[in-house]
């Protein structure tokens, strides 16, 4: 049996997120919301003066886009900014006071949880019409029944990923440009200007909260397009928190926003042509299944809701991954499961069975919390809310967090993709097709068992984060376990589709790892 899969120990804080995280606050823009941690106001232990050396992900280079000289500190517009900046911060209100420290937690991990409660929002599978067929979400027309998109687990994954590419890509320009202009502080020029948040010795120009905020827009508009106003609004709001905190001029803000917004644009370039558009190619299914009989699963995957609901995403694993090409994903594809009826899959059933029957109080919990089912933001937004506590614990700068989301974002997209390549490769039935005593309490996933998802997300996941963390890595490797297990305990997977998913999503996790051991960021 897999090591990952025999210890099913948690740590006792191994749900929590961290001491600095106390509150519990609603995203009041989604109606479907999920309650989220309020986060203490940042405090970064480094400024990571060297991160504009740092590799990209998308960029060429942290100089690919160009951002132009800022005014002297002596000139002209310097002191009149300067000047509106000092009357602006003796205004601030308490209202604003709040949005500042809401922002004051730092860009990346604001951004990163707005994303996730807009995925919560969104991952609603389309109800049957009245032909008994499922409408398709229109990206052209997101607020019409149903809404686009329908963040189900593999668009969360790539959602969050291409936003904290976004992030880490503009981030690592903006720190070049920190560096080579080397505008101070507006309070370190001016004394009388009063900051409202904790100053360091990071340039201001351009801003990096504007950088982010803008990026994180550019991505978040196409991902979810049926939020705009609302995105716009939370853009806004963002950019205005530095100038009510005396934390930047309008011309930082101005050069970040601009910077953001072009990075931004060169991700979504990216987004355009990896393949996603294509990810829901329902005439390869049959070509698919022919394949699976052909390789000897006697009994294919069928979609056990009525009226039969379309496989969902069949040809995700064919977008272009992160960390390797598409060669990688064939050579990650796990050994064939276990032959239907045969010894290892009855003692597989039999397993299940007996849970069903007599289910622990234990069993049904670590079901129920892993669950991460519809109106959730599915098990990659789980780890990144878990990398967000990490990073914000450890007062990462606002680089290095959005290296981490970045890290740990393109892992579980490539997870995803691997492991949709095999679902569909062997197109393997679920537990509760074979025997209809197998009964699930949460929820009834709509393609096929092998390899398990969440378990293949949450290996990647604990692979990257262990590496960043290395003192939490006994803690993430129990929660990858736990979430692993959960699937069985939930009734949803067999255990040969959690052992090989958690292994698999380890060997994914590495080649994210491979790359931060060379990005010049240790």
């Amino acid at each position: 049996m897999n090591n990952y899969i025999k210890s099913t120990q948690v740590l006792s804080g191994a749900r929590s997120l961290t001491g600095s995280l106390i509150l519990a606050i609603t995203l009041f823009s989604c109606s479907k919301s999920v309650n989220e941690p309020a986060a203490a106001i940042s405090t970064p232990s480094t400024i990571d003066a060297n991160a504009g050396n740092w590799k990209t992900i998308v960029l060429a280079s942290s100089s690919e886009v160009l951002v132009a000289e800022p005014k002297s500190e002596t000139s002209a517009e310097y002191v009149a900014e300067l000047k509106k900046l000092k009357e602006t911060t003796a205004s601030v209100t308490s209202g604003q006071r709040e949005i500042i420290n809401y922002w004051g937690a730092g860009a990346s991990f604001r951004w990163n949880e707005i994303a996730r409660e807009l995925a919560a929002r969104y991952n609603n599978p389309p109800a049957p019409n009245a032909e008994g067929k499922y409408p398709v979400p229109d990206a052209a027309n997101p607020l019409a029944d149903p809404k686009f998109p329908f963040a189900n687990p593999p668009y969360t994954a790539r959602a969050l990923a291409y936003l904290s590419v976004a992030q880490y890509d503009a981030l690592v320009a903006a720190w070049n440009y920190k560096f080579k202009f080397n505008r101070k502080a507006p309070s370190k020029t001016d004394a009388s200007i009063k900051a409202v948040l904790p100053v360091s010795d990071l340039p201001t120009y351009p801003s990096e909260d504007a950088v982010v905020a803008a990026a994180s827009f550019e991505i978040l508009k196409a991902m979810f397009p049926g939020e705009v106003p609302f995105l716009e609004e939370k853009l806004a709001e963002h950019k205005n928190s530095r100038l009510w905190a005396g934390m930047n001029v309008e011309s930082d803000i101005s050069a970040g926003d601009a910077l953001g917004k072009a990075v931004g644009q060169k991700i979504m370039a990216r987004a355009k042509a990896d393949g996603m558009g294509a990810a829901n190619n329902q005439a390869k299914t049959q070509e698919m299944i022919a394949n699976a009989v052909k390789l000897g699963i006697v009994q294919t995957w069928q979609s056990q809701e009525f009226p039969a609901r379309p496989p969902m995403l069949p040809t995700y694993g064919f977008v272009q991954p992160w960390n390797f090409n598409a060669a990688t994903v064939v050579a990650l594809r796990p050994k064939a499961p276990p032959v239907i009826d045969g010894p290892e899959f009855k003692e597989n059933m039999d397993e299940l069975l007996t849970i069903a029957k007599k289910q622990t109080r234990e069993q049904a919990r670590i079901a129920n919390y892993w669950a991460d089912g519809v109106g959730s933001y599915t098990p990659p937004g789980h780890w990144h809310r878990k990398a967000a506590a990490l990073a914000h614990e450890n007062n990462f700068s606002e680089v290095r967090t959005a290296r981490t989301f970045a890290l740990v974002g393109t892992a579980m997209q490539d997870a995803g993709v691997a492991c949709w390549d095999a679902k569909y490769y062997y197109y393997y039935p679920r537990p509760n097709q074979m025997n209809h005593a197998v009964k699930t309490s949460v929820g009834l996933p709509n393609f096929p068992s092998y390899t398990s998802g969440h378990s293949m997300f949450s290996g990647a996941a604990a692979e990257v984060l262990s590496y960043i963390f290395p003192k939490e890595k006994e803690q993430l490797e129990a929660m990858a376990v736990e979430a692993s297990v959960s699937r069985i305990y939930g009734l949803i997977h067999y255990r040969f589709d959690c052992e090989e998913g958690l292994a698999t999503g380890h060997k994914v996790g590495n080649y994210a790892v491979q790359r931060a051991k060379t990005d010049g960021a240790e």
